[in-house]
């Protein structure tokens, strides 16, 4: 009897020239979304959705996505914020917290600029800064991001589509091991089109 056979296609290389439809329907890592923004000259923090977002913009425009948001914000500034202290005390991902860390406008402005109009300095968020003195910038961006996702453990998001994917695959198949679980999953991920498990992901096990 023949073998079932799954029409696959190779999933298309990262690289500048990629159409951003052809991205948007493929999955890739967070870390080749990371390590293609760090080859384009492009910000490379942030959730795995808003590195997918400044790549399709890349990818459609050529240019970075964080630059004309900056750009256009820092047109909407008042004359009256940029003051004789503004260029000593400039904020950069490497800057330190430093002690006695206050939620003032300029950081505010700098943490929206970074992770978004919705960043809001919640209270979790400002213990954090308040007890990592010694920590950059980056690292709280990044802590931001760690603290939102735990907020939202039942809330499995785009960014985790492994991690639905594994559980969806053994509500399904309890008499299957985690290696099965995973050889379907990076099958399934190299194809065209959702990550979302299916019955017929057992095939490549044949």
């Amino acid at each position: 009897m023949p073998k079932n056979t799954m029409q696959t296609t190779p999933r298309p290389q990262l690289t500048k020239d990629l159409k951003s439809e052809d991205f948007k329907e493929y999955y890739f890592l967070k870390e080749e979304l990371k390590d293609f923004c760090k080859k384009e000259g492009l910000k490379v923090s942030g959730s795995k959705n808003q590195l997918e977002e400044r790549i399709v913009y890349y990818l459609d425009t050529g240019k970075s996505l964080d630059d004309s948001k900056h750009t256009e914000d820092k047109n909407k500034l008042p004359k009256t914020k940029l003051n004789k202290n503004s260029a000593s005390e400039e904020i950069t991902l490497d800057s330190i917290l430093g002690d006695n860390f206050k939620c003032s406008e300029d950081k505010r402005e700098f943490f929206e600029n970074e992770i978004g109009k919705g960043f809001k300095f919640k209270v979790k968020f400002q213990k954090w800064l308040k007890a990592n003195p010694d920590k950059t910038y980056q690292d709280a961006i990044d802590a931001y991001h760690e603290l939102q996702n735990s907020k939202e453990k039942t809330k499995i998001g785009k960014q985790f589509q492994y991690n639905q994917y594994i559980r969806d695959f053994f509500n399904d198949n309890d008499d299957k091991t985690l290696e099965d679980a995973i050889k379907c999953w990076k099958h399934k991920k190299s194809l065209k089109g959702h990550n979302r498990y299916e019955k017929t992901d057992l095939d490549i096990l044949n």
